[in-house]
């Protein structure tokens, strides 16, 4: 995998936004501007019926301020210096308010003064909007097999999104990040039922960065046809039985197994006590890590924002904290939280000074209005040593299940019960009956431990999701999950109408 092409310094040093920033006047220890631009377009075709073209472009600063140990933070829309110098000044007040009162204090970053820039790689460009809508078109009408095919969509959505990070200590960070979502999704009927299947979930599960090797990399031009042709294969499929057998989850499963499972629970601000109002908590608790068996030992967990294609990629924080790969479960150890610098900074404060737990660069933040907190980037699973083959050929009973639909899960983030799709038993060491409607449920702290073998690079993809929900007031955020096909033991399955 090459390293993140990152420049000792920006390409855009000597700029109208530098000379502005320059002008700000503070009269505090530390502050800084984080712009964000983003220019985000959609095609789409429903049923042969072309839908309206689409066009955002949203843009604005955050301004933080720190000072003597607080801190506080301003958005503002208006760019000119009037409109930052307002939001520096807000951002001053904040932190003038609240100094002295905080449990802790803000730590100032580590970096003060981070410089680069950073895009991940382009291979082709995308098409003009034109062919876009052409190959959606095309895409649609090729799901068009049958007479029970009773709804069909097909997209393709585009986002340049640029930051900029700007410090009084003479940081200046440039990023530049270019996501494609394609998108297709079949329905079909037939009396009282009714399945849709979908390229990669109906969630937009298939997300990357790049151009138009995104497109090539997901099948899209080939998906309307393919995705009909299960849906209707699901019509005729029989219901997934109920019992508990060994379960093979595809990657375009892992994706929400991961998201859901371990990337929540491991979020440092959430077992802190943060998100408790709004999305929960978590079963993790501070006195596990290092010591708490997560997972089987074949169970590698990484944060890698180093990967360029994924959705989540990137060289900076928006806290300018330099990002790097880190392991997170080791063997099925747990041994690092996704946390930043302050989340750290609170744990070491309730540990002691003695006890460090450590933590990576995902303070992220939704866009410009929106202060950053501990989020997932990419949390990937290691390739293990098994094929697809070798693993099906382990299976004695058990079942292969494809596509995440649906999914439940408490507030700790511990018991689950997941949906999916696409369904096909394992019998006797050879697929078989293609089954609809398959579910099953099982408890974080104990599923991983279950994991009984884990797919070669040849399983692996990249996936993701671009509307992870957190924090308050909410953010809705781009996470990347990469992941092989992995097989578990003995797993509570049922279908529809089984979740008692």
């Amino acid at each position: 995998m090459s390293a993140l092409p990152v420049s000792s310094t920006t390409s855009v040093a000597a700029d109208p936004m530098a000379e502005l920033f320059g002008r700000l006047e503070a009269g505090v220890e530390f502050f800084a501007v984080r712009l964000v631009e983003e220019d985000s377009e959609s095609v789409s075709v429903r049923k042969g019926v072309p839908q309206p073209f689409t066009r955002r472009i949203d843009r604005g600063a955050m301004v933080t301020v720190i000072d003597r140990g607080a801190y506080g933070y301003a958005a503002t829309s208006d760019l000119s210096l009037a409109g930052l110098q307002a939001a520096l000044d807000k951002a001053r007040d904040w932190a003038d308010a609240t100094g002295g009162r905080s449990v802790l204090q803000y730590p100032m970053p580590t970096d003060a003064a981070p410089r680069g820039h950073y895009a991940p790689p382009v291979e082709r460009a995308m098409p003009s909007r034109r062919e876009l809508f052409a190959l959606v078109a095309a895409v649609d009408a090729a799901a068009q097999i049958d007479a029970r095919i009773v709804d069909s969509y097909a997209s393709i959505e585009t986002c340049v999104a640029s930051h900029r990070y700007l410090t009084s200590h003479g940081g200046d960070v440039t990023q530049v990040h270019r996501f494609v979502l394609p998108n297709v999704q079949v329905t079909a009927s037939d009396g009282s039922d009714t399945q849709t299947r979908s390229l990669g979930g109906q969630y937009n599960g298939f997300c990357q960065q790049g151009g138009a090797e995104v497109l090539d990399r997901s099948g899209f031009a080939a998906a309307g046809a393919l995705v009909a042709r299960e849906a209707l294969d699901l019509l005729e499929a029989p219901n997934c039985p109920s019992g508990r057998m060994d379960v093979l989850l595809m990657p375009d499963q892992m994706m929400l197994q991961i998201h859901e499972s371990i990337g929540h629970p491991l979020e440092l601000d959430r077992i802190l006590g943060d998100e408790r109002n709004f999305a929960g908590t978590s079963f993790v608790t501070l006195d596990m890590f290092g010591h708490y068996q997560y997972g089987s030992p074949l169970l590698n967990v990484s944060f890698d924002p180093t990967r360029p294609e994924q959705f989540a990629s990137y060289a900076f924080d928006d806290e300018g904290g330099e990002a790097r790969r880190e392991l997170l479960i080791r063997e099925g150890l747990l041994v690092k939280p996704l946390g930043g610098a302050l989340s750290q900074a609170r744990a070491k404060h309730l540990q002691g000074e003695h006890l460090d737990l450590g933590g990576v660069a995902n303070t992220r933040s939704s866009s410009w209005n929106r202060a950053p907190i501990d989020r997932m980037a990419n949390l990937n699973i290691e390739s293990g040593a098994s094929s697809l083959d070798e693993m099906i050929a382990s299976i004695e009973h058990g079942i292969l299940m494809k596509t995440n639909v649906s999914w439940s899960i408490d507030d700790s983030r511990n018991k689950f019960q997941f949906g999916c799709e696409w369904g096909r038993l394992i019998e006797h060491g050879k697929l078989t009956t293609i089954v609809k409607n398959p579910n099953y449920r099982g408890i974080s702290a104990t599923f991983w431990r279950s994991l009984k073998a884990v797919g070669d690079d040849s399983t692996l993809e990249v996936m993701g999701t671009p509307f992870c929900g957190k924090g308050e007031p909410s953010q809705v955020i781009r996470v990347g999950h990469a992941s092989p096909a992995c097989l578990f033991a003995d797993v509570d399955v049922f279908g529809a109408g089984g979740a008692a």
